[in-house]
């Protein structure tokens, strides 16, 4: 899951170059859309390490509901926002699981739909943009856990399945750079490299 794209997402983008249907379904300009679905956040494997590079840092993967909300000002072009219910990640410290948070990553990118606005039953799309991320709910064994909130990039890449008018099957992935400055008992010990693949899938519906 943290080294590689999921098989569906590549099997769909592959699929689109040539998947085509008689039937002509209006997917384009003016479209609005929700996408609702299970999303994971599958940070990278090597997280730094902190109190002077001495304690390496392993944040844990999560699963939680999410959605999105978007518009299609062009056939080709459009935006959408990821949100979610909060993830809480176990955090192991030196090997041993000493923390935890919660988060929440509402992710805003700019898509592109290459076969926008054609009769294909497969429409990928890849996206571009910017990423928040909110800590709350700090816990720590050794004290009091502090961790900053983070903006960065994000990337995407998704694919939906029409299966009518409206309704759709979606599988979509973001790789967000999320960093964090983490402190202990207000002392500053270092930054955390989350920098995760959120990976979903479920259902769209455009209207």
């Amino acid at each position: 899951m943290r080294k590689t794209l999921p098989t569906l997402l590549a099997a769909g983008l592959a699929a689109a170059a040539f998947t085509t249907s008689t039937q002509a379904l209006a997917y384009g300009a003016g479209d609005f859309f929700t996408r609702l679905g299970v999303a994971k956040v599958a940070p990278k494997s090597d997280n730094g390490a902190v109190v002077n590079d001495t304690v390496a840092v392993d944040v844990q993967d999560d699963t939680n509901f999410a959605f999105t909300l978007g518009y299609r000002f062009h056939d080709n072009v459009g935006v959408e926002l990821l949100a979610a219910l909060p993830f809480e990640h176990d955090i192991n410290l030196g090997g041993q699981n000493l923390a935890s948070t919660k988060h929440l990553p509402p992710t805003l990118t700019v898509q592109y739909y290459p076969l926008g606005g054609t009769a294909a039953l497969v429409q990928p799309y890849v996206g571009v943009g910017v990423n928040y991320t909110r800590f709350s709910s700090e816990k720590s064994a050794l004290g009091d856990l502090n961790l900053d909130s983070s903006w960065g990039a994000a990337g995407q890449v998704g694919v939906d399945l029409l299966i009518n008018d409206n309704w759709a099957l979606n599988a979509a992935a973001w790789y967000i750079d999320i960093d964090t400055d983490a402190s202990l008992d207000g002392t500053p010990i270092g930054k955390v490299e989350i920098d995760p693949w959120v990976v979903m899938g479920g259902i769209s519906y455009r209207f």
